[in-house]
């Protein structure tokens, strides 16, 4: 099992930009497809962002031309570049990742880290 630690949320103002980053413990990450996730309060946790194990991305529409997802295998690191914040961007992003792209679209997973907080004011 995967151990993930997020870092790099924090407080930004709209039209502004962070970049997440997820460190994931396991030997055998470069062959794990990845997503960015995240969750308001009362708002059930969405995918943002996939990365497959050979570097094909997908994004939801909201995020669509705004963020970036990108991943270095060789240092067990997933990025998420994100530009021209807006307020509904608030939540706390998760990473996690399967060797199948199914379970990514899912977001079926048994654990999650601790997330790191995104707060966008207006």
């Amino acid at each position: 099992q995967a151990q993930l630690v997020e870092s790099g949320g924090d407080l930004a103002q709209a039209g502004g930009s962070l970049r997440l980053s997820c460190l994931v413990s396991q030997n055998n990450f470069n062959v794990n497809a990845m997503g960015w996730y995240r969750q308001a309060p009362g708002k059930q946790r969405e995918l943002v962002a996939a990365i497959t194990s050979g570097g094909a991305t997908a994004y939801a529409d909201s995020v669509k031309g705004r963020f970036t997802i990108s991943r270095d295998n060789s240092k067990n690191m997933v990025y998420l570049q994100m530009n021209d914040l807006k307020p509904e961007d608030t939540a706390v992003y998760y990473c996690n990742g399967d060797r199948l792209l199914a379970t990514i679209h899912k977001g079926d997973f048994a654990s999650w880290g601790q997330g790191t907080q995104v707060t966008v004011s207006s």
